[in-house]
Parts: C-alpha cells; sequence; structure tokens
C-alpha cells in the first residue's frame, strides 16, 4: 500500500497493490495497518455508506460539525470519479483551498478525509459506485453543506462534465463557503487539530 499524505492537513491517498490473474482481480482498498501509519491512529467504523451515481452527478460539498464529525475513507469500487477534498476550517493554512483526486475500478485509489474537512465528487461514468468508510452514524442536525458550484472555490468539474451538472435540490440550494462562514457554520481548525490530537493520544 502506497500512502500520500496530501497538502490538506488530515486528507491522505491510498494506493493499494492489485493481483488480477485469470479469474479476475483482487485487491483490499482499505488496510488497517498502513492507515494507522498514516494517520496515528486506528479508523473509527460508525457506518458504512454505498452511493450509486449517473455521469455528471455532483454530491456534495459535505462536512459535519466537529467534534464529533465525520471523517471519511472513500473508494470507488465501480466506474471513476473525480474525488475532491475542501478545507472549510476556518482558520487553517489551507482554507478554501481544495484537492482533486481520480478515483476508479481501475486502479481502486483510496481517500482519506478527517473531521471537519469538506467532501464532493463528480461521476464520471454512468452506474459510478462510491464506498465509504465513516467514523460516526448520519447526524442530521449536525451536517452542513456547500455549494458545489460557488464561483469563489471554483471546484474543477467543468473540464471533466460531459453535460450539464446534475445535483440534488439541497446541494444546489446549499450556502457558498463565504455565508456558511458569516453564518458560523464552518469547523474551526484549532479544534479540529485538538481532536485529531485526542485520536491519536487514545491509541
Amino acid at each position: 500500500m502506497q500512502v500520500r499524505r496530501l497538502e490538506i492537513t488530515g486528507a491522505f491517498e491510498f494506493t493499494p497493490k492489485a493481483f488480477p490473474d485469470h479469474r479476475g482481480l483482487f485487491v483490499a482498498p482499505f488496510q488497517g495497518e498502513a492507515f494507522a501509519e498514516a494517520t496515528g491512529h486506528p479508523i473509527r467504523l460508525g457506518q458504512t455508506n454505498h452511493s450509486v451515481s449517473a455521469r455528471d452527478v455532483i454530491r456534495g460539498v459535505h462536512f459535519a460539525d466537529t467534534p464529533p464529525g465525520q471523517a471519511k475513507y472513500v473508494y470507488c469500487p465501480q466506474g471513476a470519479l473525480l474525488d475532491v477534498i475542501v478545507d472549510v476550517r476556518v482558520g487553517s493554512p489551507t482554507f478554501g483551498r481544495w484537492e482533486a483526486i481520480r478515483l476508479d475500478s481501475t486502479e481502486y485509489r483510496a481517500v482519506y478525509l478527517a473531521e471537519g474537512l469538506g467532501h464532493a465528487f463528480l461521476a464520471l461514468t454512468d452506474n459510478t459506485v462510491m464506498t465509504y468508510l465513516c467514523s460516526t452514524g448520519y447526524n442530521p442536525s449536525g451536517e452542513h453543506g456547500i455549494n458545489p458550484l460557488d464561483p469563489e472555490l471554483d471546484l474543477p468539474w467543468s473540464g471533466e462534465l460531459a453535460g450539464e451538472p446534475i445535483l440534488s435540490e439541497k446541494d444546489r440550494d446549499a450556502p457558498t463557503l463565504a455565508e456558511a462562514k458569516a453564518d458560523g457554520l464552518l469547523p474551526d481548525f484549532a479544534t479540529c487539530l485538538t481532536h485529531y490530537e485526542s485520536l491519536r493520544s487514545a491509541t
């Protein structure tokens, strides 16, 4: 398993080795030892999610109140998608910046986003599947969103879309990053760092 620490604090890319043969293929997109070595703590599993998306569907940008927040380990077992991590933590040196990684069923890369980070993706094929390992269960009162078409964020959809983006009504009506900040909805970077340290100290 190859691990790459991304520029946004708390985000990592994991690339497993695949083993194809005459029967098909075997791969382990999540490996606990590699994860713990990279992050300094084992994964906490509160819920698994599974989504299926048509071409040009955008989901996100989603994030949760931290603490407890909701960390996510995501990979694409079918199809292909452009996964985007957005730093929405007020006070972070990379606040408002994003990183994009292609996840697909060819290389089976995975991305980990620590609590407090924003997450979105664009499906690049029909029937694209996303698998999520989440640190906590869904908490409607603590879940928030940023409009993925926020022009100030300028997320990298335009070069990847085949047609018009397909969004849920909730994501289309979500506030911009600036509006969410003004309304006090965004996580605090220092609070997030304290939370990350508490996870490492608990091991």
